[in-house]
């Protein structure tokens, strides 16, 4: 059998640990990684103090891959759990290797899954995300939104979403009902100004978490914010759920445009419908003399989705108040007025193609 992270872990599940269980079962295997000959992994204690105690542990599972045929030398390292994303105990962590699973499938109770993507950052993808939530709550749908930008959670401070989420059985994470949205984001469980260190398979796993081990309820649709670009997040999501589709958001110009197209190429890549395109930051109203100028160019998002034959599903301005609504945590479809309506837009659309 060639060497895989399958085979390693199969052998380190016969490696049992203080307290019971194996390293497998008790989810302390992290960073695996087969190269050639060569196996690497972390150990992940509890705390120092555990870490210290389980180095006779670590001497086992360097021993029993190294007897593994075809590995010629493992490297483990022993290290203690440094909360950069873990739920105070008990409860769960959020940030594992991904499981196997039975194939693409949505969280029990979710009818829809909506991923708002694009293809690079700072077109406004988690403000579109986080109105566009509450404006489909607004108009009577179950609503949950799920924070993937796990690099950049955002959703937390633009929902204004300040409680832990809990965790009565320390596995199963209650999401925060927030504006009428049952909400969940790393973020909720990170020191305000903490980073996430990960590599990709961690992100892959973390995503699997959020998706599977939230009580979402039942929700007609759950908006996905997705991180930018075409990476390990968007492949997680496409591969593991029975994704509804996207909303691709972008900005009029041609830069943006660019890595657009990338996030369309990679949707049709991998199979998954495309409902429509987002222009934000289409044109600014002057407060003081009401003159409209366009400063990242208008109409370049309309105008790809008539050339591609994709929805397009509205443009919206840049405007000071949907700034100033986000920092505050009250997103500006709650409110009234022309932003509120434009979003209340896109969510009719969306509802009335079945697709919300």
């Amino acid at each position: 059998m060639p060497l895989s992270n399958d085979v390693i872990l199969a052998e380190l599940s016969r490696i049992a640990v203080p307290g019971g269980g194996d390293l497998v079962s008790r989810d302390l295997v992290r960073a695996l990684s087969v190269d050639g000959e060569t196996v690497r992994f972390v150990i992940e204690a509890e705390t120092a103090e555990a870490a210290r105690a389980m180095e006779p542990v670590r001497a086992a599972a360097q021993a029993a891959v190294e007897a593994v045929p075809g590995v010629a030398q493992a490297s483990v390292v022993l290290t203690a759990h440094g909360g950069a994303a873990a739920a105070p105990q008990p409860g769960p962590r959020i940030g594992r290797h991904p499981t196997p699973d039975d194939g693409p499938r949505n969280p029990s109770g979710v009818d829809r899954i909506l991923a708002v993507a694009s293809g690079k950052g700072g077109v406004g993808k988690s403000t579109v995300a986080s109105n566009l939530a509450v404006a489909l709550a607004r108009q009577g749908r179950r609503v949950g939104l799920l924070d993937a930008d796990i690099y950049g959670p955002s959703l937390p401070r633009m929902m204004g979403a300040t409680r832990r989420p809990a965790s009565p059985d320390g596995k199963i994470i209650e999401p925060v009902s927030v504006h009428g949205v049952a909400m969940m984001s790393i973020g909720l469980l990170l020191k305000e100004d903490e980073a996430v260190v990960w590599r990709g398979p961690m992100l892959m796993g973390a995503l699997q978490q959020l998706l599977g081990q939230v009580n979402w309820g039942r929700l007609d649709v759950l908006v996905v914010d997705l991180p930018p670009g075409t990476g390990d997040i968007q492949l997680t999501l496409c591969q593991r759920t029975q994704l509804t589709g996207a909303l691709v958001v972008s900005t009029p110009q041609d830069v943006a445009l660019l890595d657009a197209r990338k996030a369309l190429d990679m949707f049709a890549k991998l199979q998954a419908p495309v409902l429509g395109l987002i222009e934000n930051m289409s044109t600014y109203i002057c407060p003081n003399c009401g003159h409209e100028a366009h400063i990242f160019g208008h109409g370049g998002v309309e105008a790809e989705a008539r050339k591609l034959g994709v929805p397009f599903l509205g443009a919206l301005p840049l405007a000071l108040e949907v700034r100033e609504a986000g920092d505050a945590g009250r997103p500006v479809a709650l409110g009234e007025g022309a932003m509120a309506e434009a979003y209340a837009r896109i969510a009719g659309r969306l509802i009335g193609g079945g697709m919300a």
